[in-house]
């Protein structure tokens, strides 16, 4: 059993350039560069609200993972048998937060839709991003299991948040309680952290999650409802025009605090902050200037 939860060497003869191919490309979307691309065009094109909800779960997935690599510190495999290190940089392994985040967000967007189809897609994605961990081998059996089961657990304590009468008892309290929590919780995160770790860079999670429901409480102010879309080929030149000017922001907001002389990891923060903002707010309003939006 401690060989099958810790033994890569059934996955070389599995490799060949297709495989790692397509593996690769699995990986890719559990790394944050898809996520700063993916939520913003659900945002903008798909649905506001359903795609606010999914922010929080992907935060509340990552800081569980965060809290839990640190508090375990377990090793990654052998650098021998690793496709991906120069990603996995020298970060701790157990549980694959790769696994957790495909479970929780893929099996969420399936029974936020309800149709056969999106089940079939949602364990496709989420198998093949658990599997990716393993033929790159920068994850043994035990992390993916564990990041699985974390993902479940995930799944359940979100469920039970955004339940009926959970969300009726919250719309009650004031609209400013959002971000009393979200400016409560990134400090806290230095206060709960194991074992003498910094929660430095999982805190930028929060940071985006601040900026997403700042502009997302403006956009809705803006346009109380739901966006008319436009042709197809219109709104595939709203994701890319949008998407180029969120990594120019992000750009432009980095190289701004380091030529100011802010430390890096406030950068970090202002930018990942402005770039939620931008995803939210100002991307629909120019949208809307543009008319490509009603």
């Amino acid at each position: 059993m401690e060989n099958f939860l810790h033994d890569l060497s059934w996955v070389l003869p599995l490799r060949s350039d297709a495989a790692t191919v397509i593996f690769n490309g699995f990986t890719f979307l559990g790394y944050t560069p898809f996520f700063l691309i993916f939520m913003p065009i659900g945002y903008w094109l798909w649905d506001r609200t359903l795609f606010s909800r999914l922010a929080v779960l992907i935060a509340l997935t990552a800081v569980v993972n965060a809290w839990l690599k640190d508090f375990w510190q377990d090793a990654r495999p052998d650098p021998a048998f690793q496709l991906d290190a120069d990603r996995v940089a020298d970060s701790y392994g157990l549980p694959s937060g790769h696994a957790q985040v495909a479970v929780a967000m893929w099996l969420w967007l399936a029974y936020e839709i309800k149709r056969p189809w999106a089940w079939a897609v949602a364990l496709v994605i989420a198998a093949g991003v658990c599997f990716s961990r393993l033929y790159l081998g920068v994850h043994d059996v035990e992390d993916v299991l564990a990041g699985i089961l974390l993902g479940f657990f995930t799944l359940a304590i979100f469920a039970v948040l955004v339940h009926e009468r959970v969300i009726a008892r919250w719309r009650k309290l004031p609209a400013w309680m959002d971000f009393v929590v979200i400016i409560v919780a990134i400090p806290a995160l230095w206060l709960i952290w194991p074992k003498g770790e910094e929660p430095t860079g999982i805190a930028g999670v929060l940071f985006l999650l601040l900026g997403w429901f700042a502009g997302a409480a403006l956009d809705r102010k803006a346009a109380p409802e739901k966006p008319l879309l436009p042709a197809w080929w219109l709104q595939v030149l709203m994701a890319v025009g949008g998407i180029a000017g969120l990594f120019a922001l992000r750009k432009v907001l980095m190289m701004g605090g380091t030529a100011v002389g802010l430390p890096d990891a406030i950068t970090g923060y202002i930018a990942i902050t402005g770039i939620g903002i931008y995803a939210t707010w100002i991307a629909p309003a120019i949208f809307r200037r543009l008319k490509l939006i009603k």
